[in-house]
């Protein structure tokens, strides 16, 4: 069932002549670690590739094999590690090259030569019929040696039409399985894509996908243009990793083909969510709070305009539904917000207020956001507390913490903590400092029920001695309730265990309010 609205969707597919189904192939692993400042280890990119795999990705471009050996150990290791998709290898019009692809024991090579004028005149100093034979070597050369092959014009959308359709042809004639057309600097807008596929369609018979970069902002755009024009398969970033200004979007993308055309794909879109913020973690990249399906702020509501008509119908603010991707619709509060995003906030919490005490929440909630201040869930916690009366004293509260780590020293954290005014010592070893002292205070069985959702640093001033921001949100599974935390310190572990005891104190205040018992404390 489509997530965006109907009259969208009907009057997308009036218009085209759609595939019934499209696939994905996945570069982040390759162009995505193009990303400037992002490199990988094998762990990671494994890990990765396991991600991909359970979100339905059909194709995994595993990696550039020729780079580096450690290059080569990953792609080799995600080949051999049972996953459902088609594991490719990426690789210059050169034997060695194809060669190195070969011995990671993948099931297809991506082989490309660049075929616009200033590439072939100025960088490669070929003719273009050098550039002909070169491929012809190669594909039959791949093609000998059991590989399915996938071939790529680099700046196609620089190249003449004329002498892209002879290298295409001439590629299929000698083997090629598929053909890939890049945008490789983003310089195209959806009408030259769409005519560009147009026209590779009416001499190349074998499957064609397409590779949109972001540099003007089109890459999705592009994408969905070309699937219109019959392009079979989309090549996509997860988060819209890649070089420069990144690569088309997988989510974006997938949300896009399901919302307007409701064409068929094997991308599990409820998965979406999830595996962008592990794949966030696990390269280190840290999304745009408004990026569109994934980003913090994509399904975030603060105007209380905005929030009165999503209560009423969610269609009236909202094009698609935040839990068909994953996601949870949220209410931020703040000097645009409105009564009802406070009502609903407090019921979320389970608080029942009388109209006096929401009056006086709202009126307190607008007078911080007319200061300035962000009013984030740690001041709105404050608020509530003290206009409800709620108990202030912290059930947990941290006396000391020690940290132990270094090249020979297996980082063990020891937390000194005050329960109900009981002392309680609790020691662990983790993968380092902060994820020690966490698992320390969860052998104390204080986590108990209770799951860490996100855990968030942010480091807000500049030098050595830098404050960060730590935030996390955790979930009581036995009670069904949330909280966030923050806190700010030099030192990340000591922010992050007091935003962790921090939220932890939090629920047990609600759990208290509403008349439920935690067996934790």
């Amino acid at each position: 069932m489509s997530p965006l609205n109907e009259v969208a969707s009907k009057e997308s597919v009036a218009a085209v002549t759609l595939p019934k189904h499209v696939n994905f192939f996945d570069t982040t692993l390759r162009d995505g670690e193009q990303t400037p400042g992002i490199a990988l280890d094998v762990e990671r990119k494994v890990a990765i590739a396991q991600e991909l795999d359970q979100l339905g990705v059909d194709i995994i471009e595993a990696g550039f094999p020729i780079v580096s050996k450690g290059e080569i150990e990953a792609v080799k290791a995600i080949a051999n590690c049972g996953l459902q998709a088609e594991i490719c290898g990426f690789a210059r019009a050169i034997q060695k090259d194809i060669d190195a692809v070969l011995s990671c024991d993948v099931d297809s090579v991506l082989t490309f030569i660049a075929t616009s004028e200033w590439h072939v005149k100025y960088k490669l100093k070929m003719t273009q019929e050098t550039v002909l034979d070169k491929i012809v070597t190669c594909i039959e050369y791949a093609k000998d040696h059991g590989l399915l092959v996938e071939l790529c014009a680099e700046d196609a959308t620089g190249t003449s039409l004329d002498f892209l359709k002879t290298f295409y042809k001439t590629g299929v004639d000698a083997g090629a399985d598929r053909i890939m057309l890049p945008d490789t600097t983003g310089r195209c807008n959806p009408r030259v894509i769409n005519a560009y596929i147009h026209a590779l369609k009416k001499v190349i018979l074998v499957p064609l996908s397409i590779h949109a970069h972001n540099d003007f902002g089109l890459a999705t755009a592009n994408s969905l243009a070309a699937v219109e024009a019959g392009a079979e398969t989309v090549q996509v970033c997860i988060n819209g990793m890649g070089e420069r200004a990144g690569n088309a979007s997988l989510e974006q993308v997938a949300a896009c083909l399901l919302g307007f055309h409701n064409i068929s794909c094997n991308i599990k879109p409820h998965l979406i969510a999830e595996v962008s913020r592990k794949i966030e973690r696990l390269m280190k990249f840290h999304l745009p709070l408004n990026a569109p399906i994934v980003g913090k702020n994509a399904f975030l509501h603060e105007s209380g305009i905005h929030v009165h008509g999503v209560l009423a119908h969610k269609a009236c603010y909202e094009p698609m539904d935040p839990g068909f991707f994953g996601r949870k619709r949220q209410f931020v509060l703040g000097k645009h917000a409105g009564r009802h995003a406070v009502q609903s906030i407090l019921t979320e919490l389970g608080l029942h207020v009388t109209a006096e005490q929401e009056e006086h929440i709202f009126r307190r909630i607008k007078e911080y956001g007319d200061q300035g201040k962000k009013v984030t869930d740690s001041n709105v916690w404050d608020i509530v507390k003290d206009v409800l009366h709620l108990p202030s004293e912290d059930f947990l509260t941290l006396k000391t913490l020690t940290a132990f780590t270094g090249n020979k020293i297996t980082p063990t954290s020891s937390v000194v903590l005050s329960v109900r005014g009981e002392e309680r010592i609790h020691t662990a070893s983790g993968v380092g400092p902060v994820d020690a002292a966490m698992k320390a205070i969860e052998k104390g069985g204080l986590l108990e029920g209770i799951k860490l959702e996100e855990y968030h640093v942010d480091a807000i001033t500049g030098g050595t001695s830098s404050a960060v921001d730590v935030q996390v949100k955790l979930r009581d599974e036995i009670n069904d309730t949330e909280a966030s935390a923050t806190s700010v310190d030099n030192d990340i572990v000591m922010a992050s265990i007091r935003a962790l005891l921090t939220g932890i104190n939090k629920l047990i205040a609600l759990q208290r309010f509403q008349g439920k018992s935690k067996k934790m404390v």
